[in-house]
């Protein structure tokens, strides 16, 4: 069993309980999927740039992401129907677990000038961050990568409003903006 999923069994969903008060235990929240995101307009250009997105995809998801397509066709942007404009995978049980655990853990502290993310969800109970550059996850080899490539990272839960959602996040060790403050304030003596 990984440790995300020990932890939740153990400790979040006892917290969830005490704080929202749910009349059945099938109410409360749990993660579902993380979806990941990567627009690639640009590299279309460059079919060997679409390439090496995609194998950077592979190494940090650990599995193969899907090239999403243009609908239709719009002159202004360049844009021609069923051009590849993006790749995404969709992460559910212990791939789920495993890279909420690193990104948690290892990825946001590398992110430069990183102070928590906002506690902003989508009104859903869903949790959506960017992320400017692939760099900070370890998995990726810095002398390969060519050009730096944002990605969207959504984390889907079946929360009921973002109240729960953040809530969810938080307990199971999401660097919330407030909680990475709190800790570095003990750390420094504050």
């Amino acid at each position: 069993m990984s440790r995300v999923l020990e932890k939740y069994k153990k400790e979040v969903r006892g917290k969830l309980q005490e704080r929202f008060n749910y009349e059945n235990s099938m109410l409360i929240p749990s993660l579902k999927k993380i979806v990941i995101s990567m627009g690639i307009a640009e590299a279309t250009k460059d079919k060997n740039a679409v390439q090496d997105c995609l194998k950077e995809m592979t190494l940090l998801s650990g599995q193969k992401p899907i090239l999403t397509k243009a609908k239709k066709s719009i002159a202004n942007f360049k844009l021609r129907e069923e051009q590849v404009i993006g790749i995404k995978v969709t992460l559910r049980r212990k791939r789920m677990l495993d890279f909420f655990d690193r990104f948690c853990n290892i990825v946001s502290p590398r992110i430069r000038d990183f102070r928590g993310f906002p506690h902003k969800c989508d009104g859903s109970g869903n949790y959506s961050l960017g992320l400017q550059e692939q760099m900070v996850f370890p998995e990726l080899n810095l002398d390969s990568i060519k050009r730096t490539q944002g990605m969207n990272i959504t984390f889907v839960t079946n929360a009921r409003n973002d109240q729960e959602c953040v809530s969810l996040l938080e307990f199971m060790g999401f660097p919330f903006a407030d909680v990475v403050a709190e800790t570095s304030n003990k750390s420094t003596g504050q």
